[in-house]
């Protein structure tokens, strides 16, 4: 209301100073004085804007550009950098036109495929080049924001040294127009500095640039921009990555296929899990159209959604779909990497991965080891079993017997492991890994790294002990035979796990000396719980019986006739492959080769247990899940 009064006033004062002056007018001269009040005056020149619109910006009057010359048409008709150099020399120009053939001139270097390039020595000798340079040197205050910002990225692929003086100068005015720069002009010059830190200078104009980023992240009005400062410069500040975060998921509806590939890169490098912005970018990436969705660009979204550990059924199922018809153009390194990520991802596309399989089956002349080992080991957890099983193992292993002794050990372990998920490890495989100088190499790494892979050999010599019984020897080292310390103490109880312990103390009448839990096996595997039960169904007592499944071999006393040894296990949500109730391959070998080793499984699902809300519920549950059990292994 104020600023409506005085909008009011300040029109009506003109109208009033105007009206006291003709009025003078009619007095004597000596005795009217000024014919009109300099206020009148003022007030009666055009106003640049009303006191009532004062959060409208007044537009500011640029200069307008200079008249063409000569030099710049010369500049634009160059072919090649010495027409540049030419034109140059016969048209010199002021540093702002300097500047411009500096840009043409890196412009057709780089463009420049044939053999009659021009040697970048040989410019940075060239008498033309050095005029050139010190033109811009000697008027650098001259030449525009935006030449000035390409001119820095030139002078860099030029290779000018950087101590050199036009170097020092161009960056320097460039550190003060910083504040007069637009934000794409900014966003360029973080583009050319994300991998420069060779100079003092050059670290500090790119943290002045970043501050400058992030106070003014609200001017960005393009997707473009966005896509480029996240690959670029998100790295550099955490603070700038999150506000540019919050602007694509603004910008989100107009990124193109490729902007979208761009982010999904950035986040993934960064490890940023921003499941908003990731979900409205697979949101706006499925609307794109096929041609759109090359097949690097496929691959990438495979690998960042992997990388990032993130779901999304939609955007893999129209993966699956774009990449079937392309699986003959497809080279065996983007076979196996989209294969990986995917297993990352615990998805398991049947067809696709059969056209994995037949792939490798059709072109394993034109796979590396390390591909072929990456294949092997994604097939494995997820448990997947080609459809032409007995083609495709027997190149696999064929491939394999020759080169498997040379890979690093720990490689080896893990392709060997992965050989006995999928039932294909035969004993020569095994038994060179039982070795006491294979297990020594093991011991190096981290203390993580290192129980991971003895954990890893205890589940082989299991595969040998169990599936292969003839080759097996008791005269292991002992370091095959060892349980890491940290086997089952990784991790709290679930409470599926609190829950199934609690029934089963109800089941063993609350007798300690009935019911073991958290049962760690020579076998690598640990057993949620385990009974002993007599031929009437009823809990016995455990403790002194015999029990090979343990370090130390249990009791003395043997099964009594018609008992049977049961395993609880409990299968949580990730145990499982995504949006499926098939079991990984790691727990799949767990429950063959307990099931090897004598036990009767009791298998415990979580979204069976999700189900029982009471008590009585979940006891009765397992109950009925025992006796289900022990009917299936009487029927065999």
């Amino acid at each position: 209301m104020t600023c409506r009064i005085l909008g009011r006033c300040a029109r009506l004062i003109p109208r009033a100073s105007s009206q006291a002056s003709a009025t003078a007018v009619r007095l004597p001269a000596l005795a009217a004085g000024p014919t009109e009040p300099l206020q009148a005056t003022a007030w009666q020149q055009p106003l640049g804007r009303w006191l009532c619109e004062g959060r409208r910006l007044v537009k500011e009057e640029y200069s307008v550009e200079p008249k063409r010359t000569q030099l710049d048409e010369l500049l634009e008709r160059a072919q090649s950098p010495q027409g540049v150099l030419e034109a140059w020399a016969a048209q010199r120009g002021n540093a702002n036109q300097a500047a411009k053939a500096l840009v043409q001139l890196v412009r057709l270097a780089v463009g420049d495929k044939v053999g009659a390039r021009t040697e970048q020595s040989e410019l940075l000798n060239d008498p033309r080049l050095l005029d050139i340079l010190a033109t811009v040197n000697s008027q650098v205050a001259s030449v525009w924001n935006g030449t000035l910002v390409a001119l820095l990225r030139a002078i860099s692929a030029l290779g000018v040294p950087v101590t050199a003086a036009v170097q020092r100068s161009i960056q320097t005015e460039a550190l003060w127009r910083v504040r007069r720069l637009s934000y794409k002009q900014l966003a360029f010059l973080a583009d050319w500095g994300a991998g420069r830190n060779d100079h003092p200078q050059e670290v500090e104009l790119m943290c002045v640039v970043l501050k400058q980023l992030e106070l003014r992240w609200t001017e960005i009005a393009d997707a473009r921009t966005v896509s480029t400062l996240m690959a670029r410069t998100g790295h550099l500040s955490p603070a700038l990555m999150d506000r540019l975060e919050d602007k694509a998921l603004e910008l989100a509806e107009g990124f193109a296929a490729e902007d979208i590939r761009r982010v999904c890169l950035s986040l993934a490098s960064q490890g940023r899990r921003s499941v908003p912005l990731l979900r409205a970018l697979s949101y706006h990436l499925l609307q794109k159209f096929s041609t759109n969705l090359t097949t690097p660009l496929l691959l990438d979204i495979a690998y960042a959604y992997g990388k990032l550990n993130f779901h999304h059924s939609q955007i893999f199922q129209r993966l699956a779909a774009e990449l079937l018809p392309r699986m003959q153009d497809i080279s065996p390194a983007d076979v196996t990497r989209c294969c990986k990520s995917l297993a990352f991802l615990k998805w398991l596309h049947l067809p696709l991965f059969e056209a994995f399989a037949e792939n490798y089956c059709t072109n394993s002349h034109k796979y590396s080891t390390f591909q072929l080992c990456n294949l092997v080991l994604s097939f494995a957890r997820l448990n997947f079993q080609p459809s032409k099983g007995a083609e495709f193992y027997t190149k696999v292993l064929s491939a394999l017997d020759g080169v498997l002794p040379s890979l690093e050990p720990f490689l080896q372990t893990d392709v060997v492991w992965s050989l006995c998920v999928l039932q294909q490890a035969k004993p020569q495989h095994i038994t060179v890994l039982t070795q006491q100088q294979h297990i020594t190499k093991l011991a190096e790494g981290s203390q993580s790294r290192v129980e991971n892979y003895r954990l890893k050999l205890l589940h082989i010599t299991a595969t040998l002990q169990l599936e292969h019984p003839e080759s097996w020897s008791s005269t292991l080292p002992t370091g095959a035979m060892s349980l890491p310390p940290s086997l089952g103490r990784d991790s709290p109880l679930s409470p599926l796990q609190t829950g199934l312990r609690g029934a089963l103390e109800n089941i063993a009448g609350g007798r300690a000396e009935a019911l073991r839990t958290g049962v760690n096996t020579v076998y690598g595997w640990t057993i949620d719980g385990e009974l002993v039960v007599d031929s009437e169904s009823k809990p016995i007592d455990l403790i002194n019986l015999t029990a090979p499944h343990l370090l130390g071999g249990g009791g003395a006393k043997p099964l009594p006739n018609g008992a049977r040894r049961l395993a609880f296990l409990t299968w949580e949500f990730p145990n499982y492959n995504s949006r499926s109730k098939d079991l990984l391959g790691r727990f799949t070998m767990m429950r063959r080769h307990l099931q090897l080793a004598g036990f009767i499984l009791v298998e415990v699902p979580y979204y069976e247990w999700l189900e029982l809300k009471s008590d009585w519920q979940k006891l009765a549950y397992v109950k009925d899940k025992m006796g289900k059990a022990i009917a299936e292994d009487m029927a065999k």
